[in-house]
Parts: structure tokens; C-alpha cells; sequence
């Protein structure tokens, strides 16, 4: 016997919203920016939460995104996410860590205690296996990119905790790659696992992507410097660069979440000139913004809510409670106050289309044991993409860093 729901989802106009058919995605996209528009007129929230509840309609009648997410998808996926980073590495000054040892530690620290907390979690109290629990606690490791980058620019906020929000981010993003490459080596069926093999990969993967990243801001440089950064012209061929980057890498076997988030890190860190881009970069880039936050909210079901809920429920609790004790801890050792050390765990909290790539990744190389996997890690997106822009938004301003708070003293 069929729910209401189920009934309701098989009218005819309401399959027109299936995100995996060219006019459903369409439709989608033209509710996602008016639900983004009605949310923040009326609510004060950030856009993003009304991009997600867009998707969220769609998975609530069966017609959202399935993972893992591929062809014509899975590629406006990479592109958008490629997008966000890159504008997350450019921001990243390494100098700041190495004139703050304490924060480097405080990030890596953070994000190791969070995936044992998660790994702990699942295999002592929800009975899952060491392979599975290990997958789940790695694709959970890395922050928001997309979250982080997207409601800073709506709160118009900028600070420590901001400027730290954006460090640990990408951080916690390279840390997740690496963990992920190692995972699969370990885990790979072909070969007996072996820390030396895994490693291996590693090293290729690392290198193939810093090979690419370092052409990538190589060639955004060159046109930095040839035409100014605001023409449009100028943005369209940055934009160009990236997303052609991001698919090269699927291609050679790079990552395609560290080669646009080094190119970043290169450009910011090697450049004389100082640059701004329009946020991100434009109309084109806002488009593909709006597209990853409707993917992200569209991929679960209620069938993965039914399967793994609660598990996934006390996953975001046990995650979110060790980044605050762990953050409360060792923000002050940083420079930053206890109130402010707080204010970035929360902002640290978000999974999103970081954690949707990856497990995306993982489920095509161990499809079976991403049986497993897949429902808890949904349901965890699931509940942050929702509630993870509202923490962010609430920390940045209790830290008085938004639009409408006192401004926070900019970070050296």
C-alpha cells in the first residue's frame, strides 16, 4: 500500500521536479532561487536554506539526486564545489600557520578527534564494521566549503573567526582527500592492504594534483596580470580555467577537491599582486553556487531517513560536540577568546557537497560495502545541510563579525 506522500509524487506535474531530467533540474533551479529570495526576505536566514529545502522537496517526493552522483550531474557538482574552493584557497595565507603553530594544531587535532569520535560512535554502539565505520568517519572529516564560503559572503563577514572559519575549512578539505586515498588503498580488494601501497597512491595522486594546481594558477596568474581581475572578461576566462581543471583532474586521476583548492592556495601565497574576484565570480558561478546547494539538499530519501536517522542524528551530536570541546580547548592557546573559539567550531559543523563527492568516490570504487555507508552519511548531509548555514550565520554573528553585529578585529 502506497503512503500519501508516494501517491502524491506519482501526479504528473510533480515529476516534472526529477532533478535527473533536463526540465525537472530546470524547474528545480527556478524554485530553489525563489525559495532562496522568500527565505531571506521573511526569515533573515541565510539563502542557502531555502536552495536546500528547494532540493529537500524534491527527495521528499522520490525525485531527488541519486548517489552516487554521476554523468551530466555529478560533473555540475564538481564544477560548483571546484568554484567555492578555489575561492577558499585564495583567501588561505599559510604564513598565518606558521606564525601560529597553535592553530595548525588546533585544526588537524579537531578533525582527527572528530572522525575517531565518529568511528568510535558507529562501531561500539551501532554496530557497524571497521571498514564501514572508517568510511563514514572520513567522508564526515571535512567542513563546508560551500556552507563556510557562501553564508560568509551573505553576512558580509570578515575577522579571526572568520579568517580561521576559511584555514581550517580548507585544512580539514586536504585532510579528508588525503585520508579517503588512504582508506581506499587500505580497503582495496586487489591487493593485500598494505600501508606502503596506500601511501603510494597517495604520493600520485598528491603529485598529479599539485601538477595540475600549480598550471591552474599559473594560468590564472598570467591573466591577472594581462587584464584587470573585475573585467568581466577577466572572470569568465578564471572561471573557464577552473572548471576545465576540475575535469582534467577526474581524467588523469587528480583529486578534483584538491586541485582547485591548491591552485588557491598558490595563487594567494605566490602572488605580489594583491586581487579580488566578484563573489563567485559572477552570474555564471552564482548559477552553479545555486545548483550545488539543490543537489545536496535533493540527495537522501526517506527510505535512508527510515534505515539510518537516528544513528546519523547522534553522528552530528557526537561531531559536533567534539569539535566544540576540542576547539574550546585550544582556541585561546591560538590568540582567540573562549566565546569566539566556540562560535568556530560551529561554524566548522556543516557537511555538504565535500562529503557528497567523496562518498560518491567511494561508492564507485566499494559499492558493496557502500551499502552500508551511504544511508547514514545522507541523513548526516541531510539534517546540516538544513541546520549547517543556520549555525554558521549564528556563530559569525555572535562572534561579532555579520553584517549587522560590531566588527571583529581582522587577523594578522
Amino acid at each position: 500500500m502506497t503512503s500519501p506522500l508516494e501517491r502524491l509524487s506519482q501526479l504528473y506535474l510533480l515529476q516534472l521536479l526529477d532533478l535527473n531530467a533536463p526540465l525537472g533540474f530546470a524547474l528545480l533551479l527556478v524554485a530553489g532561487a525563489l525559495m532562496g529570495e522568500v527565505v531571506a526576505r521573511h526569515t533573515r536566514l541565510p539563502r542557502v536554506t531555502g536552495y536546500t529545502v528547494a532540493g529537500g522537496l524534491a527527495a521528499l517526493l522520490g525525485h531527488g539526486a541519486s548517489v552516487p552522483v554521476s554523468g551530466w550531474l555529478g560533473g555540475v557538482l564538481e564544477w560548483a564545489l571546484s568554484l567555492l574552493l578555489f575561492e577558499i584557497g585564495a583567501k588561505l595565507r599559510l604564513r598565518w600557520f606558521a606564525a601560529n603553530p597553535p592553530l595548525l594544531l588546533t585544526g588537524m587535532l579537531e578533525s582527527l578527534l572528530s572522525a575517531l569520535a565518529v568511528y568510535a560512535v558507529l562501531t561500539h554502539w551501532a554496530g557497524y564494521t571497521a571498514a564501514e565505520a572508517a568510511a563514514v568517519a572520513v567522508i564526515c572529516l571535512p567542513a563546508s566549503a560551500a556552507v563556510a564560503g557562501r553564508v560568509a559572503m551573505e553576512v558580509g563577514a570578515d575577522g579571526q573567526v572568520t579568517q580561521r572559519m576559511t584555514a581550517l575549512t580548507a585544512l580539514s578539505t586536504m585532510t579528508a582527500v588525503c585520508a579517503m586515498v588512504l582508506l581506499k588503498g587500505l580497503l582495496d580488494p586487489e591487493h593485500t592492504p598494505s600501508m606502503g601501497q596506500a601511501l603510494q597512491s597517495l604520493a600520485a595522486q598528491v603529485a598529479w594534483s599539485l601538477a595540475l594546481a600549480a598550471g591552474l594558477a599559473a594560468a590564472v596568474g598570467v591573466v591577472i596580470r594581462r587584464l584587470d581581475p573585475r573585467n568581466e572578461s577577466a572572470v569568465l576566462a578564471v572561471l573557464g580555467l577552473v572548471l576545465c581543471s576540475a575535469t582534467l583532474a577526474r581524467q588523469v586521476g587528480a583529486s578534483s577537491l584538491l586541485v582547485p583548492l591548491l591552485a588557491g592556495v598558490l595563487l594567494r601565497n605566490t602572488s605580489q599582486r594583491a586581487w579580488s574576484w566578484p563573489q563567485h565570480f559572477g552570474t555564471a558561478g552564482s548559477a552553479l553556487v545555486l545548483v550545488l546547494f539543490v543537489l545536496c539538499g535533493s540527495a537522501w530519501s526517506l527510505t535512508s531517513f527510515q534505515a539510518a536517522g537516528l544513528t546519523a542524528l547522534v553522528l552530528v551530536a557526537v561531531r559536533l560536540l567534539t569539535k566544540l570541546a576540542c576547539t574550546g580547548l585550544l582556541g585561546p592557546w591560538s590568540g582567540l577568546g573562549l566565546r569566539r573559539s566556540l562560535a568556530l567550531a560551529l561554524t566548522l559543523t556543516p557537511l555538504s557537497a565535500s562529503a557528497l563527492l567523496l562518498l560518491s568516490d567511494f561508492s564507485a570504487s566499494f559499492p558493496k560495502l557502500a551499502t552500508g555507508v551511504m544511508p547514514v552519511v545522507l541523513c548526516a548531509v541531510a539534517m546540516l545541510e538544513i541546520a549547517g548555514p543556520v549555525l554558521v550565520q549564528w556563530a559569525l554573528t555572535r562572534a561579532g563579525e555579520g553584517r549587522h553585529s560590531r566588527p571583529a578585529r581582522s587577523a594578522s
